[in-house]
Parts: C-alpha cells; sequence; structure tokens
C-alpha cells in the first residue's frame, strides 16, 4: 500500500506542480493534505498552462483521484471558480473528492486576515490575504465551519450565527471594520454546500481503500518547510504543516503506508513574504535571477526574494521530513551565469553556525559563508538526459547532494513534462 509524499524543501515556490503532475501518470490519486489557496501550483502540459490553488495537481490525468484532505481549508468560492475554469478548458474533473471533515474558508476570515495586517503595520507576516490563518485559528478554537456542516442547513445556521456574533464584534471593536450580515453570510454557505455536495467524501476512507487495494497515492504538499508552523523560521511561517507529519495527520494516514518522500529544491532560493532569509540577493545579480526565472508569485503576484542555494536549510529539511530522494528544480535558470554560489554555512557576530537555527532573532543576523563554482555557458534547458547536462552543471548538482545528504532523482528542466531528466525512479 504505497504513497509517495511530493514536499517543498526551501520557503515554497519549488515546482512542485510541475512535480506533481510529472508523477502523477504513475499513481491512482493524487492527494493534498494541508494549505489552502493561499498555495499557488503551475501546471504546464499538453492542454495547456494551469495555475491551480486548491485542486490537487493531478486533476489533468483522466484516470487519477483529486481528493482533498481534511488538513486543508477550502474556501469554496476560489475552488468552485477554479472548477469552472478546468471544465470550461476540457479537464474532468468527477474524480474530485472533498474531505467532509475540512474547514471552511468564510468571508469573516477572508476580512480579519486583511485587517489583522494592517494592524501589525511594519511587523506584518506577509500573508498572502486569503483568511487561512483565521481558519485554522477557528479549528484549533473549536468553532470552525466544515465542508460536512455546509450540507446541513439545520445544524449551520446556529452554530454560524453564534460565530458571527463573535467574529463581528472583533470585527467592529478591535478593529474598527464593519460587521457582516448573518443573512448574506448564511445564503452564501448553503449556496456553496449545493454546489460542492456532488464532491464531498469521506476522503480518509477513500485513501485507505486505495491503499488496501494496492494502489498507488502521490502525497501533495504545499508551501515549503521552512514555512512549517513548528519547523519554519516561525513567526514567518504558513498556519499549517507542510512537512512529511502534516501529510499524516492531514489525511488520516498511518506513517507506514508512506514509501518514499521527495523533496523538492530550487537550483537557487526564493521566498515570497517577510522574515529572514541568508541568502538574499540585493544586487544585479539577483534582479538577473529574479527576471530570467519570472520570479513572481503564482497566488499573489508579488516579487520574490531571491538568493543563491542554502544548503544548511536544505540540510534541515531533509533531515525534518527524512527525505528518500530529490528534485532540483529550475536547475536552466542558471545558465550562463559564469559562476554559482552555494551557502554552505553561515556567519553571526563572529562565530560559524553550521546549522540552521531555530532563533529567528538569530537567523536574521546570519551572514552566508559562499563556496563559488564555475558556471556554465551550454544550455541546460530542455535536457533530458543527465549526460546533456554540462560537467559543470552536474557538479553543481553533486555539490548540492553532498550538502544535503540526499540524492537527486529528478532534475526539471523546463515548465513542461517534457522538459525532465528522470535520474533515478522514484515511483516503482
Amino acid at each position: 500500500m504505497p504513497a509517495y509524499a511530493v514536499i517543498g524543501g526551501q520557503w515554497g515556490d519549488e515546482g512542485k506542480g510541475k512535480v506533481v503532475d510529472y508523477l502523477a501518470e504513475r499513481v491512482d490519486g493524487v492527494v493534498r493534505y494541508a494549505g489552502g489557496n493561499n498555495a499557488g501550483h503551475t501546471v504546464v502540459n499538453d492542454k495547456g498552462e494551469f495555475h491551480l490553488h486548491l485542486v490537487p495537481s493531478g486533476i489533468c490525468w483522466p484516470e487519477v483521484y483529486g481528493i482533498i484532505g481534511n488538513g486543508v481549508v477550502v474556501d469554496p468560492e476560489a475552488l468552485l471558480g477554479e472548477l469552472r475554469e478546468l471544465g470550461d478548458r476540457g479537464i474532468d474533473t468527477e474524480r474530485l473528492c472533498i474531505s467532509e471533515r475540512a474547514h471552511v474558508t468564510m468571508p469573516y476570515h477572508v476580512l480579519l486576515d486583511a485587517l489583522d495586517e494592517e494592524s501589525r503595520g511594519e511587523l506584518a507576516i506577509g500573508t498572502t490575504g486569503r483568511g487561512i490563518g483565521p481558519t485554522y485559528i477557528d479549528k484549533t478554537a473549536r468553532m470552525g465551519i466544515r465542508v460536512g456542516d455546509l450540507l446541513d442547513p439545520d445544524s449551520l445556521k446556529p452554530r454560524l450565527e453564534q460565530t458571527l456574533d463573535y467574529k463581528n464584534k472583533v470585527i467592529t471593536a478591535i478593529y474598527g471594520g464593519e460587521a457582516l450580515s448573518l443573512d448574506d453570510v448564511l445564503a452564501k454557505a448553503l449556496a456553496w454546500g449545493e454546489e460542492l455536495r456532488p464532491y464531498v467524501r469521506p476522503t480518509e476512507q477513500i485513501v485507505q481503500d486505495l491503499l488496501a487495494q494496492d494502489r498507488k497515492i502521490l502525497l501533495e504538499g504545499a508551501q515549503g518547510t521552512l514555512l512549517d508552523l513548528d519547523h519554519g523560521s516561525y513567526p514567518y511561517v504558513t498556519s499549517s504543516s507542510p512537512s512529511i507529519g502534516g501529510a499524516c495527520t492531514g489525511l488520516g494516514l498511518n506513517p507506514q503506508a508512506i514509501a518514499g518522500v521527495l523533496g523538492v529544491y530550487k537550483a537557487y532560493s526564493t521566498r515570497v513574504g517577510g522574515g529572514p532569509m541568508p541568502t538574499e540577493l540585493f544586487d544585479d545579480t539577483g534582479d538577473k535571477l529574479r527576471e530570467k526565472g519570472h520570479e513572481y508569485g503564482v497566488t499573489t503576484g508579488r516579487t520574490r526574494r531571491v538568493g543563491w542555494f542554502d544548503a544548511p536549510a536544505g540540510r534541515y529539511s531533509q533531515q525534518v521530513n527524512g527525505f528518500t530522494g530529490m528534485v532540483l528544480t529550475r536547475l536552466d535558470i542558471l545558465d550562463g551565469f559564469a559562476s554559482v554560489k552555494i551557502c554552505v554555512g553561515y556567519r553571526a557576530g563572529g562565530e560559524e553556525i553550521a546549522r540552521f537555527p531555530a532563533d529567528t532573532r538569530l537567523l536574521e543576523k546570519c551572514e552566508p559563508v559562499y563556496e563559488e563554482m564555475p558556471g556554465w555557458k551550454e544550455p541546460t534547458a530542455r535536457a533530458t538526459d543527465l549526460a546533456q547536462l554540462p560537467e559543470n552543471a552536474r557538479a553543481y548538482v553533486r555539490r548540492i547532494e553532498e550538502l544535503v545528504g540526499c540524492p537527486v532523482q529528478i532534475i526539471s528542466t523546463g515548465p513542461g513534462r517534457e522538459e525532465t531528466i528522470l535520474v533515478d525512479t522514484v515511483i516503482p
């Protein structure tokens, strides 16, 4: 009963959507286990380019189940919009399943997210403003609305009435905002429930049934390990667990079912939002990387911060997740650079630091210790075989393997499925 996880090894935006789409041909189900529509995955295939936020990235394979697990928070408006767009472009979404246990991002969550970020001023976290954090807060506070609740009008109204009364007090008294109408929110929620009803399923049982039939599933991570609520650069993190632990709690999955954990890393580093990033570049090299890689957020359009590959951070992610293999994406963006750098450690206050610090204040003080390697002029873009890569590019890949402590199994050399080097078998 094999399950294989695809998890971001950095701060998100590593190219997981392309990797999941590439591997989905080999599995029977692709399962999202955490996050919400604050994540954005880009998929390019023979049907075109798709920007997915809640729908699992395997949706373009017609025989593959797309499953949204209980650990995901669902904005019905966003999800229904995605489904309509996919349908208009000829993608069959009938095999999509949504957990009845998944929590719903309500209109007051989105409003509170914006009001809270505004109130923080210069100390703002840099959220996407999609209401994800407030949804997870309500889940933890045991006052959340779940997808299954949208299908039961009799129980939904009194629960929503109690919750909205409290939320409106916070909105008006603390933030000075405008209260939301119970009738409007209830009508919207009930309409969502009717539209989503055909997709709502006991997804944990579907996952267990697939595994019991010895069918393969792919666990699709959102964001990246360094944004994990527990293991990331807190407080500049997301509100869920993108790391491997979140896959078990977000699906009701037995850890023994996971046969492999694939870590996805960019050949350099990027980050959206606030928080420390030791290798961030503020010079022409950084601008060149950003423009060549078109480093702008899929979800928000915000400019991504860019820097050289951070090996201590990458090694930390490998240790947290126990990666059995690595995917290196966007290697082609480094084509043409006279030299490339890898951060092999940090220096703070005159001391050498080899590990990724838990203390964000210390991480903010860390300066990168670089190892410089010769670049390559020959293109790696669209290569499909390791032998096609220039020797300096292969040396760069090998050095990242050594520093992270994990073998590279896939190298992505472009956005399309075919622009991929399969170094070693990932899913037998």
